[in-house]
């Protein structure tokens, strides 16, 4: 049978679209690794369901599975995708539209082709991220072999830890990311995020996601940086952080309040996939 999906991308993050408000369609784990598949299928870091409301406060009930099959919970730039998807579709004809996670609800105002993102508040608690560690600390540390790696951690609908370097060009994202999502001291998982700081206001970024590796781009990872480094000390409210896929803007005025994130996207194509 043949799915009609939609390829988009923010800041180099892509993902598959399919549109379910008007037939329900379940993917099984290997079917959504096969549309990940960059050689064998469409190729994406996350496959999209959107489905209608649950109710009569939100817009759009979606779903977020990573490349091999898993689901979570959050995606960022998925949300600033699906504002676009809807809005361009017809399918909600507002501009500011309330879409529902597994974990949370996020406000997505459009303007054109930008989308700004309520995030929602940070949870920095161990248990509400959840991280295995008894009593919450501005920094946590992990003893992987001979390195002693230092983060931060909060929760933006899914689990960050963030570790602020002073080059991340030389940053070992992929061995460090996947020792630590293997050290079983975040339960459910985690993104790990490598900030480098430039100045008050910018960042660079590179995000271990789990369940996809390294990314282009990771829209709570940059929420989560900006987060993490600006409650240390580093930054103030507004900032710009460089990824590998573009930038992201992000605006938080501390703890207590909601995270901000702005950022384009774009259509890639669309097209018909035989499961």
């Amino acid at each position: 049978m043949l799915y009609q999906f939609t390829k988009m991308q923010g800041t180099g993050n892509d993902f598959v679209i399919f549109n379910t408000f008007s037939h329900p369609l379940s993917l099984s784990c290997e079917q959504i690794k096969h549309i990940a598949d960059r050689r064998l299928g469409i190729g994406c870091d996350q496959v999209l369901l959107l489905e209608p409301p649950k109710n009569n406060e939100t817009d759009v009930y979606y779903r977020i599975f990573n490349s091999d099959g898993t689901e979570v919970t959050q995606c960022g730039n998925g949300a600033r995708c699906i504002g676009i998807y809807l809005n361009n579709k017809g399918l909600v004809k507002k501009n500011s539209i309330i879409a529902e996670t597994k974990s949370s609800q996020l406000i997505l105002k459009i303007n054109h082709n930008s989308v700004t993102v309520n995030m929602g508040i940070p949870e920095f608690e161990p248990a509400d991220i959840p991280l295995n560690i008894s009593g919450r600390l501005e920094n946590y540390s992990l003893s992987l072999g001979d390195e002693e790696i230092i983060f931060g951690a909060v929760a933006i609908g899914n689990p960050h830890a963030v570790i602020i370097i002073d080059d991340i060009e030389s940053a070992s994202v992929e061995s460090i990311g996947t020792a630590i999502q293997e050290y079983g001291v975040f339960p459910k998982g985690v993104n790990v995020g490598f900030v480098q700081i430039l100045d008050r206001k910018t960042i660079k970024l590179r995000v271990y996601e789990r369940g996809a590796g390294e990314t282009l781009a990771c829209g709570s990872g940059a929420c989560a940086a900006a987060v993490i480094s600006c409650q240390q000390g580093y930054l103030g409210d507004v900032v710009e952080v460089k990824l590998r896929g573009g930038c992201l803007k992000i605006h938080w005025e501390g703890e207590g309040e909601p995270v901000y994130m702005n950022g384009s996207v774009s259509t890639v194509y669309e097209g018909e996939i035989e499961l």
